[in-house]
């Protein structure tokens, strides 16, 4: 057995012979790799740090603007949007804080702000700045925003496919019917009474927990039929 295996020793002992001569020879080389790669690391670790503490700077700002905001004037909206004393104003906060969070919220602030000045333009371009997420509260209302000023800035077909993308994203019974009945809205403004039916079957066929879908009670034992049937009623016509 031992005659078997001496071959398989030599051969071993060949390749480690063979490998400390390439890492001889090539020691220079492996060292500025290895170097690299921990600078790599070191960076990454760097940069999400960084971007950590950007992210709570930017989130203490949004603390800090939401005031304005809640006091529901022009003159809140307008000092929300541009700051005041150690506010930077969401306009500031989405430039300096770009990349985070808290910038891609300070977009639809600075949005509804000038949604609510009836400055539409400079509404739809922040909002169309802003990137939704994942969630079904958050970005189905600043796309539901954005639909509204593209509506009061005559982009109707804009907003019509923003208050389906709003009800597709928010994907539940208290929201996206909501959206619907907006873009459905919209439609029979337009005269496309078809489209707006077809909007309102889906509804009442995708949404029938929705508030417009159910019976409604007139009395203790007497129901009436949905408010939906109302809007699919007038569509036929």
């Amino acid at each position: 057995m031992a005659k078997n295996q001496a071959p398989q020793s030599l051969d071993l002992n060949e390749r480690i012979n063979k490998t400390e001569a390439f890492v001889n020879k090539n020691k220079k080389t492996i060292i500025i790799v290895l170097v690299a790669v921990a600078a790599l690391v070191a960076a990454g670790f760097a940069g999400y740090t960084w971007l950590k503490n950007r992210e709570a700077k930017a989130q203490a700002q949004l603390g800090l603007g939401i005031q304005y905001i809640a006091q529901q004037t022009p003159e809140g909206f307008t000092k929300a949007l541009n700051g005041e004393g150690q506010f930077l104003g969401f306009l500031k906060i989405a430039k300096k804080y770009s990349f985070t969070d808290g910038a891609n919220l300070a977009h639809a602030y600075a949005g509804e702000c000038y949604a609510n000045l009836g400055k539409y333009k400079e509404a739809i371009k922040e909002l169309e700045s802003f990137s939704a997420q994942g969630d079904i509260t958050v970005s189905p209302a600043v796309l539901a925003c954005l639909a509204n000023c593209y509506a009061n800035d005559k982009q109707f077909d804009k907003a019509i496919d923003t208050f389906k993308k709003a009800a597709d994203k928010a994907d539940n019974e208290s929201l996206s019917p909501v959206y619907l009945m907006s873009a459905a809205q919209l439609l029979e403004s337009q005269n496309k009474a078809d489209e707006a039916k077809a909007i309102y079957e889906q509804i009442k066929k995708d949404y029938p927990l929705s508030s417009v879908s159910m019976p409604r009670q007139q009395g203790e034992e007497v129901f009436a039929a949905p408010e939906i049937d109302k809007y699919i009623e007038r569509a036929t016509k």
